[in-house]
């Protein structure tokens, strides 16, 4: 049972709360999923399996299966040959980092290939992993799964980016919408239409969007999803030069995002080399993620687009959990996962959530749980040195990789920590944040802040 002075205000089930027991008594059991792509395969461990799971190891090994299918519709030799290689080193770092759960899922192109089957009895015999491969609906509902699992009560519409697929679905707080689909429209298969001339690309991609999408199907808001769109999205953090450079939680005005999708799409291959902080590896797919975008966004008409770091692996991932754990709050999670056990007194950050519940009257329970995100966080620098620990626990929280949360809400935290450890609010820290912040939440992460300096 909650204790009536941390249940969640409203009708909302979600589970906000520092619980200093369950988080400090819980064994963590390092997980990992390997989702098998059309155009890469990546493995990526997590700490634990748990609503708030921090990634501990991310590669991909590029294989390019959405490539390698032949004219009767089957994966070449060579392609199930490299992935069954990736596979099976990805397995062997698994094992040799304690991982009790591995995953694997295959996409797009092990689904459209004839023969894709035999590619997963190839990872059996090798590995003895069960290979699971998604219908285009699960690859749908997993990645609308992981923004659940990734923001705040989200809701809008999700697209998923891959290199051979999109999939789009509906997001309404804690469950998916049942309007969804999955579409060949990939940054591969848009690769290919490009290289036939741009106007005769945007026919064909418009008339497939046309045919997929459910009609009036529209949101205020677009989540994007994708190794693709989040190159788009880095681009713009190193261009705008953002303080906050972590790609999680970015939200662009639609204008913005259009025009910024319109312009790379349109961009001679030499020019797109040079875009500030654009992977290597995307550079020849860039101008297709960017591409997709601008005619996504033609047809569904958001008012602003935000970018997701976390899609269909952790979507799985949070599927398999169990209702309550679902339920937790993503964001207060993982900051009680990181702060609880470096806490000098485990204790002390729920007894400041309570000492701090009447310091600002009619706060709303997105407020709320910042307040307690900072009160689980006090303790987090507290082995730095004095002189330093207020900006480093600034500049470290303000790029630290939580979830349930978008960047106003990160520089919020950043500041509160920076004014509990005697920071001042002067002029580098408003020019850092201050944009998204405004004066007066400038001023309420300071009175929070300097609360827990007064405890």
């Amino acid at each position: 049972m909650i204790p009536d002075k941390l249940a969640p205000r409203g009708t909302d089930p979600r589970l906000i709360e520092i619980d200093t027991r369950r988080v400090l008594d819980r064994v963590q059991a390092h997980c990992g999923v390997i989702d098998i792509g059309s155009n890469s395969i990546r493995l990526v461990v997590y700490d634990d399996f748990s609503r708030a799971p921090f990634p501990r190891f991310n590669e991909k090994s590029f294989c390019t299966l959405g490539a390698s299918i032949d004219a009767a519709g089957n994966l070449s030799g060579d392609a199930i040959r490299r992935t069954v290689h990736a596979l099976r080193r990805f397995h062997a770092i698994a094992t040799a980092m304690g991982v009790t759960r591995l995953d694997v899922i295959a996409t797009e192109a092990t689904r459209r290939a004839a023969n894709g089957h035999a590619l997963v009895d190839a990872i059996r015999d090798a590995t003895g992993l069960e290979t699971r491969i998604l219908t285009g609906q699960e690859e749908a509902t997993y990645a609308a799964n992981g923004v659940i699992s990734g923001f705040f009560q989200p809701k809008g519409l999700v697209g998923d980016l891959g290199g051979g697929s999109l999939e789009v679905a509906e997001v309404i707080g804690d469950r998916v919408g049942e309007r969804m689909t999955s579409m060949p429209i990939g940054t591969l298969p848009v690769r290919a239409m490009m290289d036939e001339g741009i106007e005769a690309a945007k026919a064909k991609l418009d008339a497939i969007l046309a045919q997929f999408l459910p009609p009036l199907l529209t949101d205020p808001v677009f989540y994007a999803i994708g190794g693709g769109w989040r190159a788009l999205a880095r681009v713009q953090i190193a261009t705008a030069n953002l303080p906050v450079r972590t790609v999680h939680g970015l939200a662009l005005p639609v204008e913005a995002a259009r025009k910024l999708a319109k312009r790379i799409a349109l961009m001679p291959p030499e020019a797109v080399a040079l875009l500030p902080d654009a992977p290597d590896r995307r550079i020849a797919t860039l101008p297709a993620a960017a591409f997709v975008m601008w005619r996504v966004l033609k047809v569904l008409q958001p008012e602003k687009v935000v970018f997701s770091a976390i899609g269909l692996r952790e979507g799985w991932l949070y599927a398999h959990l169990d209702q309550v754990e679902r339920y937790r709050d993503p964001l207060l999670e993982g900051a009680m996962s990181i702060g609880l056990p470096q806490a000098r007194v485990p204790d002390f950050p729920r007894a400041l959530a309570d000492w701090t519940e009447g310091l600002f009257p009619g706060e709303t329970q997105a407020d709320r749980r910042l307040r307690l995100t900072v009160c689980a966080l006090t303790d987090i620098s507290w082995r730095d040195h004095e002189k330093v620990r207020a900006w480093d626990a600034f500049q470290r929280l303000l790029q630290f990789p939580f979830i349930g949360i978008n960047h106003p809400e990160r520089a919020f935290i950043a500041t509160a920590i920076l004014a509990r450890y005697g920071g001042t609010i002067d002029a580098t820290v408003k020019a850092a944040v201050g944009s998204l912040l405004g004066p007066s939440g400038l001023r309420r992460a300071e009175i929070l802040g300097r609360a827990l300096l007064l405890a």
